[in-house]
């Protein structure tokens, strides 16, 4: 099943349900002003609020622009009222596209869907390299210098999220959190075990201690030697 994912800035993003609509599953998740907390794979749509807490939708929109994980998303930027100037602002700022709020559920479903029966879809950046390291989402694969990793599915997720991340502490509690729900739930004993295996996998290739713990904080992916 192909994945779609929908970030909102607006908090309601965190209690909204996935869809599944045939092969297509159309993920929503929270997004903060440091980015996804979640990992990132497939097509991205995001939806901005022109006022938000910390800072301007404007902000927002330039910040998701210089994010790798995030700058071939789709952006709509929801404003709070039809102004013509605010329409031009949000598209300089790097938005792809604007609604006049409030949204819910069911107004971003039918936007996203649109974008498809469109064919504006939203792209996808299927190549992620870090240093030696490359993620390729499309052969779900996963090389150091040229060196293909075995890994089982979930670790290359696992992976896939670290390298999204680099040089940054993630809890146990965050790693489960971005590799959504599952089932069985996954606990911070299982991650522990696919960190081990990871790393058995990056030595085995040459890359070294890149995964780092942090006593009693989690682990970390080390971007420089």
């Amino acid at each position: 099943m192909r994945t779609i994912n929908i970030f909102l800035t607006d908090p309601m993003a965190g209690d909204l349900p996935d869809f599944d609509n045939g092969d297509i599953r159309y993920a929503f998740a929270r997004l903060y002003p440091d980015g996804p907390r979640r990992l990132v794979e497939g097509p991205v749509c995001a939806f901005v609020d022109w006022v938000m807490a910390d800072m301007s939708g404007l902000e927002m929109c330039r910040r998701l622009r210089s994010d790798p994980r995030m700058d071939d998303a789709h952006i709509t930027i929801v404003l709070e009222e039809d102004d013509a100037e605010d329409k031009r602002r949000a598209l300089r700022a790097g938005a792809d596209d604007y609604i006049v709020g409030p949204i819910d559920r069911t107004v971003v479903l039918d936007r996203v869907m649109a974008l498809q029966v469109g064919g504006a879809q939203p792209r996808v950046n299927e190549r992620l390299e870090l240093g030696a390291l490359l993620v390729d989402l499309a052969a779900l694969q996963a090389r150091w210098n040229g060196q293909a990793l075995d890994l089982r599915p979930n670790e290359f997720r696992l992976l896939h999220f670290l390298a999204q991340n680099p040089d940054r502490v993630l809890s146990r509690g965050d790693l489960i959190a971005a590799l959504g729900k599952q089932e069985p739930p996954i606990d911070e004993r299982t991650v522990d075990v696919w960190i081990g295996r990871l790393r058995r996998a990056l030595r085995k290739v040459g890359a070294g201690e890149r995964v780092r713990t942090v006593r009693s904080l989690g682990y970390v992916y080390d971007s420089y030697d």
